[in-house]
């Protein structure tokens, strides 16, 4: 990795939305919640939300290489921490049914 891919590569991790560290932290909580319900989840509130943020967080990184999450706005972010929580929360479970 030469030093021009590594910059751009640090760049992209940190950059979110345009909504900032605390609405990525209402966004992932409320994300988490409706993953909760579509996993139907027995975690719990408190964990589904934890994993939403977590999911959000994880989401919007990996989405980060493929589109411009910067300016994506409310509704990108949560439907992309919808999906990061969605396919923790399946991750979660399988690594469950395992232990």
């Amino acid at each position: 990795m030469n030093a021009v891919a590594a910059t751009e590569f640090l760049a992209r991790s940190t950059t979110l939305t345009s909504v900032g560290w605390i609405g990525y932290i209402v966004i992932g909580a409320i994300a988490g919640w409706i993953a909760g319900m579509a996993m139907k989840t027995k975690y719990g509130l408190l964990t589904d939300i934890i994993v939403g943020v977590v999911g959000a967080l994880i989401g919007g990184f990996l989405l980060s290489f493929v589109v411009d999450t910067a300016s994506g706005g409310w509704w990108f972010t949560l439907f992309t921490a919808i999906l990061g929580s969605i396919i923790l929360l399946w991750l979660v479970r399988l690594v469950g049914r395992e232990a």
